[in-house]
């Protein structure tokens, strides 16, 4: 799937409804942390992983970009670092140049206020005004791979982003995941239009009979039951 596709599909999706589809698809639910936030509020971002793990300098982010597509999203590993930011107004205007879909950091930016001006999506651990003060050996897999919070990913990951958060799925597959995405958002979508109109949730669940199942049957989950009866609650 190529980055406007990912980018139109994601766009009538969200990362909560692509985690849920991990789940029933039995594909691991990679989530950032949760510090890792949108530097602009309603920022979203999708597209191939472009990784570059920073070792004090922004050459590494010049030499990924040489190498990404139109639509990839650079996935900056700076090791959560706090006391250092590593991409600044420079590197997202030369991102926005590449024609990339935004910047992932695992670490710090700085220049906010042009960062919003810029307009790329940024999705970081914060602010800071200063940039790194050391130069570290480079390590070999700077350009092959990238670590947020306990997920290392290359480029056969993707990475979608929102308001929840971010969130790492294969390329492999992707287009099984957002049909299973959308499915479950129009479930939801159809269970909250009848909650609106009279139908309680628990109504449209048969959560009744699934308490009395239960009784009989202690072994029977929730989510089992959903799936038997077509809802979609928790995944």
């Amino acid at each position: 799937m190529n980055g406007k596709d990912l980018q139109s599909r994601f766009a009538a999706v969200t990362t909560a409804h692509l985690a849920d589809a991990c789940i029933r698809a039995g594909i691991p639910v990679r989530c950032a942390p949760t510090a890792l936030r949108a530097l602009e509020p309603g920022s979203r971002l999708a597209g191939r992983v472009v990784p570059a793990r920073h070792a004090g300098s922004v050459d590494v982010f010049l030499e990924a970009f040489e190498g990404a597509d139109p639509g990839d999203v650079l996935v900056v590993d700076n090791a959560g670092r706090h006391d250092e930011a590593c991409v600044g107004d420079l590197m997202a205007l030369e991102a926005r140049t590449a024609g990339l879909a935004g910047i992932v950091i695992w670490g710090l930016h700085r220049d906010t206020a042009d960062l919003r001006a810029i307009g790329l999506p940024v999705f970081s651990l914060g602010a800071l005004p200063t940039g790194p003060q050391r130069l570290d050996p480079r390590p070999q897999d700077a350009l092959t791979s990238a670590t947020v919070g306990e997920w290392t990913v290359g480029r056969d990951d993707l990475v979608v982003a929102d308001e929840d958060g971010a969130l790492f799925l294969p390329a492999a597959g992707v287009e099984d995941l957002l049909t299973l995405a959308e499915t479950i958002r129009d479930t939801e979508r159809r269970q909250a239009e009848r909650i609106r109109a009279g139908a309680s949730l628990r109504s449209q669940v048969r959560f009744g009979a699934y308490l009395d199942e239960r009784g009989r049957n202690p072994a029977l989950t929730f989510r089992d039951h959903l799936r038997a009866v077509g809802g979609a609650v928790e995944e």
